[in-house]
């Protein structure tokens, strides 16, 4: 009876469109790439050279990469995390600046929408970037000891000194130093930020106050390293102890936070519109002072949110510019911060992981020289990602 029916079935025009589109299958295309984790974050590394020229179409190819857009999502077709540190693209090349030995652009993945954000900067990513330009050999390296390398984010334009050791010709990998949020040691990253006020808006108060109000609530705009804004918790009326779990449960904590980061983003220059606002800058960040529970070692509490996302550590960025923000007098971050600090060498951060300590120095004329940070990095593939046409 079956086989009676198999000339009619294969000549039906729902056959030959299944025949033809079986035929006609696109081959996955593919690009040398590496994975690497880079502080508390993970990305998608590639070489610039092995991209496209034309930088129009570098978007799509980041977006099936890392799995982008998945209305579920988990960015399971992908090699994104499903969540914000997770969902991320890095781009290293030959500098473009005099002062720089390899550039570094960032490039921030929406998750569930196809936004490709070239706005900010990723802290927790340069960490990784010395590290694969060594191992990619894209600078030159000793066998043994430390690497010292000046990185150009060409996101803000700033300076990045990344200092590593290096073990027969690439990044050492190995080592005693352990970060909150990541399993395990490893070798020990510093990274010092060099001049890092004014990243996008040229100036370290770009509202021209230390203080601003947005839906009733003080806010202090800060940009260093990444523009960003900080508010009390108990302004807010929450604790500032809040897991990422409890802030995303909350029924209007999000919200609120966005409509205060959306109009600081328009007070700080990053827009003419709050709706024309990035998803990614300014961060925002609610900070509270450390209360009984808190580990004694504590500065300041801080609440992180990326990308719309609360950040289940901190942002190397908003860690900075936190650090920088508790020593203005009469900022938000300062009113909550102790006074001095359980340890002279940097503000400690209690976060949702952790601990984070974070070193900020002032000229005696008032100018920010430079933040640091330190910080852990690990190669974890390099080969050929794969990626499927839409």
């Amino acid at each position: 009876m079956i086989s009676h029916r198999l000339p009619s079935i294969l000549a039906s025009p729902s056959w030959r469109t299944f025949a033809s589109t079986a035929v006609h299958r696109a081959p996955q295309r593919s690009l040398p790439a590496a994975y690497y984790r880079g502080g508390t974050s993970r990305a998608v590394i590639f070489n610039q050279s092995d991209l496209p020229t034309n930088r129009a179409s570098w978007d799509e190819i980041f977006r099936r990469v890392i799995g982008s857009p998945d209305p579920h999502g988990r960015q399971l077709d992908g090699l994104g995390g499903g969540i914000s540190s997770l969902s991320k693209i890095c781009v290293v090349g030959p500098p473009s600046h005099p002062d720089a030995d390899v550039d570094y652009t960032f490039i921030a993945m929406g998750v569930k929408n196809s936004q490709v954000d070239y706005s900010s900067n990723c802290g927790n990513m340069i960490s990784a970037i010395g590290p694969f330009a060594i191992d990619s050999q894209l600078v030159g390296h000793t066998t043994n000891g430390d690497a010292d390398l000046r990185i150009h984010n060409t996101n803000t334009g700033k300076i990045i000194r990344s200092r590593f050791p290096t073990e027969d010709g690439e990044a050492a990998s190995s080592g005693s130093f352990a970060i909150d949020g990541v399993a395990g040691t490893a070798a020990k990253i510093q990274l010092d930020f060099l001049d890092p006020a004014g990243s996008r808006t040229g100036t370290m108060l770009p509202t021209g106050t230390v203080t601003d109000t947005f839906d009733g609530v003080s806010t202090t705009c800060i940009d260093v390293g990444n523009p960003c804004c900080f508010v009390r918790a108990s302004d807010l009326g929450v604790s500032g102890t809040l897991t990422p779990d409890e802030i995303d449960a909350h029924p209007d904590l999000l919200s609120r936070l966005d409509s205060i980061r959306r109009q600081a983003g328009v007070a700080m220059g990053l827009a003419d519109h709050t709706e024309k606002v990035p998803g990614s800058v300014p961060k925002i960040g609610m900070v509270s002072t450390p209360g009984p529970g808190s580990p004694s070692t504590v500065d300041v509490v801080v609440r992180a949110l990326s990308v719309g996302q609360p950040h289940k550590a901190v942002p190397i960025t908003v860690a900075l510019a936190l650090a920088a923000a508790a020593k203005v007098p009469g900022s938000v971050v300062a009113d909550v911060t102790r006074s001095p600090p359980v340890d002279e060498t940097g503000i400690t951060l209690g976060h949702a992981s952790g601990t984070l300590m974070v070193g900020a120095e002032f000229t005696a004329e008032g100018r920010l020289s430079h933040a640091t940070v330190f910080r852990t990095a690990r190669r974890l593939m390099e080969g050929r990602v794969f990626w499927k046409k839409a």
